[in-house]
């Protein structure tokens, strides 16, 4: 019997022990990693010395012509804690082209954009390498809460390999990247393209409006190259299709990307559909002889085989010496004002057209946060009516008309106080 009690008592104790054992194990694997305790946790090191806007090196590289540098991405995984967010409203997309002496004049552009639009900006940003760190510099200067109001992505310029250098000399350097924008930015559906030389003088939200207006085959909008055929220019010496009676200027060019890529155009050269990556190559090599515009003239050609893709839209979205120089010929201007102002020909940089000029300048010295009726709209008033001994300075009421109305929306979105 004492036996049987022994050999109880050891089978006990043995049981305590592994139970022990067994406990030990269980807690500390439920703290490590396991069960509904901690988790590990894994937070990526900053580099030291490190900043926001620093162009990322690391990782895979695109065999992709078109890959790109990511120099900033405002906005992502900004927000603390583990409070859930309702969704952000997607912003609207602004693309341009930066090469060679345009960092300031790209600058006040973008400026210009931030400083009238409603809904929230992210701006594509495409420029020659030397000109990266110079963009990034002046952007992150501006003020916090107009940082607010945009995110941006700097990339370099990039064309296909084989034809890259026939690419770049296209017209003017780098201008025929606009071509590329829907292969290279393939998770944008949609995107405002604009020249460098652009002025928004309302918000860029009205432009972007333009596309719930497309009908189910469009997919871009262009103002036409002229409203008066006796004076304009594809209709008298283009050697090239062009669309419409006078031709449409890819200044500024509203794109559903998303249609572009899934689209087969038809064309001259083959009797079956090509789409937009097919397509650009072959009719640069059929027109190069002919064409006097670059990508401008290529545009007309596509959009001359394929009217029903384009929405037209009136010219004071795209409004431009060509407009004024002989007389006022742009109607929609002279009912409504100007929307877009497009100082092509290097109008912003010369005294030929003095109008134009005052515009940029009251833009490009205008501080953030200062009043815009005291330290941009009077300026300007004041500096226009010094210009009409000229035909554009004659018609200066059309260049403040809306620029008034969007600037006394300013005051709302101002922080109370400096």
């Amino acid at each position: 019997m004492r036996r049987y009690i022994r050999a109880l008592m050891l089978c006990t104790v043995f049981a305590m022990f592994s139970g022990l054992y067994v406990y030990s194990k269980l807690f500390y694997s439920d703290v490590s990693g396991g069960g509904n305790g901690p988790r590990r946790v894994f937070i990526p090191q900053r580099v030291p010395g490190g900043r926001r806007g620093a162009a990322d090196k690391t990782g895979p590289q695109s065999p992709h012509w078109y890959n790109r540098y990511i120099m900033r991405q405002r906005g992502q995984g900004e927000a603390g804690g583990g409070s859930v967010q309702s969704r952000p409203e997607p912003p609207m997309h602004l693309a341009v082209v930066a090469c060679g002496e345009r960092l300031e004049e790209t600058l006040t552009m973008i400026k210009s954009a931030v400083l009238f639009s409603i809904k929230s900006l992210h701006l594509h940003i495409f420029a020659e390498d030397q000109l990266h760190a110079s963009f990034i510099k002046a952007l992150e200067s501006w003020p916090g809460f107009i940082h607010s109001r945009f995110n941006y992505t700097v990339y370099s310029i990039s064309f296909p390999s084989e034809n890259a250098a026939e690419w770049k000399k296209l017209f003017k350097p780098c201008a025929s990247q606009r071509l590329f924008l829907p292969l290279i930015l393939k998770d944008v559906d949609s995107v405002v393209y604009v020249d460098s030389d652009i002025l928004f003088l309302q918000p860029v939200d009205h432009l972007w409006a333009f596309l719930s207006q497309f009908n189910s085959s469009q997919l871009a909008a262009m103002a036409p190259e002229h409203e008066e055929p006796r004076i304009a220019w594809y209709n008298r010496f283009a050697r090239h299709p062009f669309y419409g009676r006078t031709g449409i200027n890819s200044g500024v060019m509203l794109m559903n990307m998303t249609r572009m890529r899934n689209m087969f155009f038809k064309n001259d050269m083959t009797s079956v559909g090509l789409r937009w990556e097919e397509l650009l190559m072959p009719l640069l090599q059929k027109y190069k002889l002919n064409i006097t515009w670059g990508d401008q003239d290529l545009l007309n050609i596509i959009f001359h085989h394929n009217p029903e893709c384009l929405l037209e839209f009136p010219c004071q979205w795209n409004y431009r010496p060509d407009h004024c120089i002989y007389g006022s010929n742009c109607a929609s201007a002279e009912e409504d004002g100007i929307y877009i102002l497009h100082g092509n020909r290097g109008v912003y940089h010369d005294n030929k057209q003095p109008a134009f000029r005052a515009v940029y300048e009251a833009i490009r010295k205008y501080s953030f946060g200062a009043d815009p009726v005291t330290s941009l709209l009077d300026p300007l008033e004041e500096e226009l009516l010094k210009t009409t001994h000229t035909y554009c300075g004659k018609s200066h009421a059309l260049l403040t008309k809306r620029l008034a109305h969007s600037l006394a929306n300013i005051n709302r979105k101002a922080p109370r106080g400096r």
